[in-house]
């Protein structure tokens, strides 16, 4: 599989918020939020569990980002 710029510090991703129109906050990758083990978890073997059918189809990280103003979150999905 690919590698994921922002993973590797490659590359630097903002996101605007959807609900105010905020800068959001990168929070890293969503799947290291699923339990206490996901962090250390292979990212190839989580693509499989995260239930984003693109993500290891198609080359895709998906990324968390949160917005501080009004608390919405939503995920990105970054092309390795």
């Amino acid at each position: 599989m690919g590698m994921c710029p922002v993973c590797n510090g490659f590359e630097i991703v903002q996101a605007l918020c959807p609900d105010c129109g905020s800068k959001m906050e990168h929070e890293g990758r969503e799947a290291e939020y699923y339990d206490d083990y996901s962090p250390y978890m292979p990212i190839d073997l989580m693509k499989l569990e995260d239930g984003y059918p693109s993500d290891f189809k198609d080359g895709e990280c998906p990324h968390l980002f949160a917005c501080r103003n009004c608390g919405s979150d939503k995920v990105v999905m970054i092309k390795e």
